[in-house]
């Protein structure tokens, strides 16, 4: 009679601590709340698990030809000639001719597509990743998050051509408060992280999802402070008209960003903490959707 006994004690055993762990090769599921996996060791293999990622953005970055001279070149005329339009649709509007404009204008877009190509490029990640999901075991979330990851070395040429401009056009604004806005292009990257991850997994459920986004991306952009400044903004609106445009994550994020870069002043505190908040929401939120529903990604992608 015991024996029956000593077997289930030691099944339970198993089952306890195989839902304690991660296990990259054999994925237990048993009845946890919310669908969730045990988080700290999920989290744990995804960061084993890094270099997985980066090798699945290098892959890419080379299959679309952004390792040669030429597609560097291209990632930063691309940008560079949206601006250069959207600057001369702003001239004629203000009918007034602000050189230094120009450098916000280049800031702002390569800021801001860093963001979009994240959110447009993750959505479709999984997808796109049908055979690697049901052939290779690994934590789905590298997926979206090798996608952000290659959108931030797309972003990384811009950098020194937007310093060629404020060199030009901002000569009088060079500070060590510079340097305080890498804080907000980390907010951007962990927020990109997030709406990477949740439109990812939309994507598998709803298909015409990436082809909306880039709609709401374009229109996202108009709202953000790129084609003007918030202190503009801030000096001809109040009221509700000042809340709706405070609310939008790129507000505090772009805003700070370009302040600090271009300003020489210290963002109101409300951008330093919007930013934040903003940044940590989607990251929660977007990862623990994306956990919840990995486990039924191989059947809905076959």
């Amino acid at each position: 009679m015991t024996a029956p006994s000593d077997a289930r004690e030691k099944r339970a055993r198993v089952s306890r601590a195989r839902q304690a762990e991660f296990e990259p090769v054999y994925h237990f599921y048993g009845p946890h709340r919310a669908g969730l996996p045990p988080l700290i060791p999920y989290f744990r293999e995804l960061w084993r698990r890094r270099a997985f990622a980066a090798e699945m953005s290098r892959a890419d970055m080379r299959s679309a030809n952004t390792s040669t001279f030429f597609g560097q070149l291209w990632l930063i005329l691309n940008p560079l000639l949206l601006a250069a339009v959207y600057y001369v649709l702003v001239t004629i509007i203000r009918r007034e001719n602000d050189p230094a404009f120009f450098a916000h204008l280049t800031l702002g877009i390569f800021a801001f597509q860093l963001v979009g190509t994240s959110v447009t490029s993750g959505a479709k990640s999984v997808t796109s990743s049908g055979k690697l999901l049901l052939n290779t075991p690994f934590p789905r979330l590298l997926i979206p998050l090798s996608a952000v990851r290659t959108a931030f070395f797309r972003f990384l040429p811009t950098v020194p051509v937007y310093f060629v401009f404020h060199a030009i056009f901002l000569t009088h604004v060079w500070s060590p408060k510079m340097l305080l806005s890498l804080y907000f292009l980390a907010t951007m990257i962990v927020f990109a992280m997030g709406l990477a991850a949740f439109f990812a997994a939309l994507q598998v459920y709803f298909r015409d999802t990436s082809s909306f986004l880039p709609f709401f991306v374009r229109i996202w952009m108009y709202l953000s402070p790129i084609l003007w400044a918030p202190e503009h903004i801030l000096g001809r609106f109040s009221g509700p008209i000042i809340t709706l445009i405070q609310l939008n994550p790129m507000y505090s994020m772009i805003g700070g960003y370009t302040e600090l870069l271009q300003s020489d002043a210290f963002p109101t505190p409300y951008m330093w903490i919007s930013a934040a908040v903003w940044a940590l929401a989607a990251a929660v939120i977007g990862f623990l959707y994306f956990i919840s529903r990995e486990r039924e990604f191989a059947v809905r992608l076959v």
